[in-house]
């Protein structure tokens, strides 16, 4: 059995926001490698291994993307659409990041496949919620390849915001 701890990618430009829930997660004591780009063209790239990332091996059992909409160089929906888009990918599991509140922003994202859509400005403890509400808690620790719907809700798992555990994903 293989033993991976999940890879939380942050695609977010605002050195405000990437503040924010790096706070989150240090408060939440999550212990996870969180890496963070700061354009679209740079989130590709480090999804598909290209670029400055070229060397890097390819995570995407055991990834977590928080997405930007409104990036540099390449729109976070280009974004979500390659990452769904591709057989490789489409199982990753991506929460949108947005200062919209438009309706038609929401349920565009939902239709191209993100998880969960956050509005911003949000506080430390209502992004932590809505990863508890995404259900992370089962989607990290048994690495599924189901689609876990924005509306189920589960407690905050001990792996996210408990004694400073790692999530695992677990392969046969």
């Amino acid at each position: 059995m293989i033993n991976r701890a999940v890879e939380i990618l942050l695609v977010e430009d605002n050195s405000d926001d990437v503040d924010l829930m790096l706070r989150a997660f240090r408060n939440a004591q999550v212990l996870n490698k969180i890496s963070v780009v700061r354009n679209g063209l740079e989130a590709l790239d480090f999804l598909f291994s290209a670029g400055r990332f070229a060397q890097r091996a390819p995570n995407h059992g055991s990834l977590l993307v928080l997405l930007d909409l409104i990036l540099p160089r390449l729109h976070g929906l280009d974004v979500l659409r390659a990452i769904k888009s591709e057989v490789s990918t489409r199982q990753i599991p991506v929460i949108i990041l947005s200062n919209s509140a438009e309706e038609k922003d929401i349920m565009q994202c939902y239709r191209i496949g993100a998880e969960h859509f956050l509005i911003k400005p949000f506080r430390c403890e209502e992004f932590l919620e809505a990863i508890s509400r995404l259900g992370m808690d089962w989607r990290l620790a048994n690495c599924s390849q189901s689609l876990i719907r924005p509306q189920q809700s589960h407690p905050l798992p001990q792996s996210l915001g408990g004694a400073g555990k790692v999530v695992r994903c677990e392969e046969s």
